[in-house]
């Protein structure tokens, strides 16, 4: 059987003063169509020792509309930023 990719859109914006491009991307269908489908939500931990801002990445729950409308499981990937060790 062959897996059919979703529709994806982007949105890219410039902003001058930071010089900095941020991709938006939002999905039209399933984005997970095989990993680990028997959870009702799929989400990840990992750990970094450095980020670029104290609040990144920002959890805006775009993942729980996803889901209702597409039966879709993705969820978030929580970041842990442990302290440095004294």
């Amino acid at each position: 059987m062959a897996l059919r990719a979703p529709s994806m859109r982007s949105v890219a914006s410039f902003t001058a003063p930071s010089r900095r491009l941020s991709v938006v991307v939002r999905a039209e269908g399933q984005i997970n169509p095989s990993i680990r489908k028997s959870e009702e939500k799929v989400a990840d931990f990992i750990k970094v020792s450095e980020l670029p801002k104290p609040k990144f990445p920002y959890c805006d729950g775009a993942h729980v509309k996803h889901n209702k409308e597409t039966g879709d499981n993705v969820g978030p990937l929580v970041i842990d930023n442990p302290a440095p060790a004294q």
